[in-house]
C-alpha cells in the first residue's frame, strides 16, 4: 500500500518543489545560475542547509559527466540524489508485519503531533497483518489522553493497558510489560505523554521508561521507538527528534499532517543529518488514513 493518497495529500509540498523549480527554467540561464537556484528553493522548503548543499554538489558532479543539460535531464538527476538521501537510511529498515518476532514499539512525540491517533492507525494496521496487539496508556498527564487510546482500542478490538490520571507512566509501563510477557500477544505498543524535548525532567522520565522495557521484555523481543513528528513544525521538528533521539534511541519515524503543510522538505533534513529513517506517514485523521513510506513514491509526489 504504497503511497495510495500521497500525490493528493503532498500536494501543498509539490508547490514548495516543483512549481518554483519549474520557475527557474522559465528564463534561459546557465547551469550554475540554476543549480545555486535549486539549492536555494530546497533550503526555503525545509531540507535544511547541509542536505540541499550535499544534494546539489552531487548534482553540479552528476551534470559534469553527462552532454543533456535540459530540463528534464536536470529535473531526473536532483530527483536521483534525493531519493538517494532518503533510501541510505531506508534500506535498513525493519518490516515490522513479516516479522515472526514479537515486538515492542515506544512511540514519543511532542504534545500536538498526533500521537495517539498515530498508533490508532498502527495498531490497524497491525491488526490487518494478523498480529495480535496490546496497547499501553502511558499518557497519564494530559486530560482526556487515556480516554483517547481506550476508543482506539475499542476501535481495532484490542486490549489496553490504563493508568490513572496523574500516576506514574513508568508504572503503567511496568504493568503493561508483564500483562505482555504473560499473554498471547505479538505486539505491545506504548503511548507516552507528550512532552517539550527541551525539558530535562521529562526526558529523563521517558528514559526511565525505555529502561523498564529493556529489563522486563526479553532480548529475544524486537524493541523499536517511534517517534511521531509533525510536518508542519519544518525543521522544528529536526530538532525534537536529535533530542529524543539522545534519550530513547529512536528507530524510525512517523511522520504526521503532510497534507497540511508545504514543509514536507524536513524529511530530507531529519534523514540526513540524523540517520533516523522515515517508516510511516499520517494523511488524514482516518483509521485507514496510514502509509508505509517510500522513497521513490515520495520524491516522484513533490518534484
Amino acid at each position: 500500500m504504497f503511497f495510495n493518497k500521497i500525490k493528493e495529500n503532498l500536494k501543498k509540498t509539490k508547490e514548495a518543489f516543483d512549481v518554483k523549480i519549474s520557475n527557474i527554467f522559465a528564463n534561459k540561464k546557465d547551469i550554475d545560475e540554476v543549480i545555486d537556484e535549486i539549492e536555494e528553493t530546497l533550503i526555503l522548503s525545509d531540507v535544511g542547509y547541509e542536505t540541499s548543499t550535499k544534494i546539489c554538489t552531487k548534482l553540479r558532479e552528476d551534470l559534469k559527466k553527462q552532454v543533456d543539460k535540459n530540463e528534464e535531464s536536470i529535473k531526473n538527476l536532483l530527483k536521483k540524489e534525493m531519493e538517494e538521501v532518503l533510501v541510505s537510511q531506508s534500506e535498513a529498515l525493519q518490516d515490522n508485519f513479516n516479522m515472526t518476532q514479537k515486538q515492542v514499539i515506544l512511540v514519543v512525540g511532542v504534545n500536538g503531533v498526533g500521537k495517539t491517533t498515530s498508533i490508532g492507525k498502527l495498531t490497524n494496521l497491525y491488526r490487518k497483518n494478523n498480529k495480535k496487539v496490546l496497547l499501553a496508556a502511558a499518557d497519564t498527564f494530559r486530560a482526556g489522553a487515556i480516554e483517547q487510546l481506550e476508543i482506539w482500542a475499542q476501535r481495532n478490538n484490542v486490549e489496553c493497558v490504563s493508568g490513572k490520571e496523574m500516576q506514574d507512566p513508568a508504572s503503567v509501563i511496568f504493568d503493561a510489560t508483564k500483562r505482555f510477557n504473560e499473554g498471547d500477544y505479538d505486539v505491545l505498543i506504548c503511548d507516552t505523554a507528550g512532552r517539550l524535548h527541551n525539558k530535562k525532567n521529562l526526558m529523563d522520565e521517558l528514559e526511565k521508561m525505555k529502561k523498564i522495557i529493556d529489563r522486563n521484555i526479553s532480548d529475544e523481543v524486537y524493541k523499536e521507538t517511534i517517534m511521531v513528528l509533525d510536518a508542519t513544525t519544518g525543521q522544528n521538528g529536526a530538532l525534537q527528534a536529535k533530542a529524543f533521539l539522545e534519550k530513547t534511541n529512536v528507530n524510525g519515524i512517523f511522520l504526521t499532517k503532510l497534507d497540511s503543510t508545504s514543509k514536507g522538505g524536513v524529511v530530507f533534513s531529519i534523514v540526513d543529518d540524523l540517520k533516523i529513517p522515515v517508516k510511516y506517514i499520517g494523511v488524514g485523521e482516518k483509521i485507514d488514513d496510514i502509509e508505509l513510506f517510500d522513497a521513490k513514491s515520495f520524491v516522484n509526489a513533490i518534484i
